[in-house]
């Protein structure tokens, strides 16, 4: 028999509206801001257009590095020894807390063609990654990759070992175990922390103007154009803000509960 859940105190819901209107109010006061008839006309000019297209691009690229190198990694925080291994985590999650233009000031500070790395990318295999799409893809890795890896370690330690463990029984390599088994039952985590990762990127800022620059056509994405048409075109900066808000939104409701009870 299920028991009615008790009603909470009236000061809880009355804090928890505020708390719910703090974030509301803002969103609501662009919507009103929005020019709704010349929407459609701001989302298509040919800057808005350049924007979007490289802004999907680019948090694409960055996505298939996350799943690449953040996949193996949140293995290995998950389920081996390191040593130092909870410095190794910190160092993971640090830019999720550190602020986006001290992450590019780094990346910078790494990559640049002064740096001994960046000349050497830059000499050996001509490479530049400052004032590039290149160089944007990266900015938008470093800050998306610690919400994959978060995701998927928090899946990996839930997971019952016993299906891994009948599996290796029966004669099945490590690779195949990870790939036919562990892989599979993580699935979800995966796809929610890359989707995660993908909003992330897309909506990344800070470093990639330290880091990349704003170059139209290279490194210009949607949140770099809206700082820019702030100055000269309002209605073009709220119609691409609109945008990023609708696809955040639709990332966070599609996830609904998946990423918050795995991770």
């Amino acid at each position: 028999m299920n028991r009615a859940r008790p009603r909470p105190p009236a000061l809880v819901v009355a804090a928890g509206l505020v708390g719910v209107a703090f974030f509301a109010i803002p969103l609501v006061g662009l919507l009103q801001r929005v020019d709704w008839g010349g929407l459609w006309a701001d989302l298509t000019t040919d800057e808005a257009r350049q924007a979007l297209r490289l802004s999907l691009v680019s948090s694409s690229a960055a996505v298939g590095l996350v799943l690449c190198i953040g996949t193996p990694l949140a293995w290995l925080l998950a389920r081996t020894e390191l040593p130092g291994r909870s410095v190794v985590r910190a160092l993971v999650l640090l830019p999720m807390v550190l602020p986006p233009v001290v992450g590019g000031v780094a990346l910078l500070s790494a990559f640049s063609l002064r740096s001994p790395l960046g000349g050497w990318l830059h000499d050996t295999f001509g490479l530049q990654l400052t004032f590039s799409t290149a160089g944007t893809v990266l900015a938008q890795t470093f800050v998306a990759m610690p919400f994959f890896v978060l995701t998927v370690e928090g899946a990996l330690r839930g997971l019952d070992p016993r299906y891994e463990d009948a599996a290796a029984g029966l004669g099945a390599g490590r690779a195949l175990v990870f790939r036919r088994v562990t892989l599979p039952l993580i699935a979800p985590s995966v796809a929610a922390g890359a989707v995660l990762a993908w909003a992330r990127a897309l909506g990344e800022f800070g470093a990639t103007i330290t880091f990349a620059g704003n170059v139209a056509g290279r490194t210009r994405t949607l949140p770099l154009a809206v700082y820019l048409a702030l100055e000269s075109d309002r209605d073009a900066a709220l119609a691409l803000s609109v945008v990023l808000l609708a696809i955040s939104l639709l990332v966070l409701v599609s996830l609904r509960d998946r990423w918050w009870t795995r991770a």
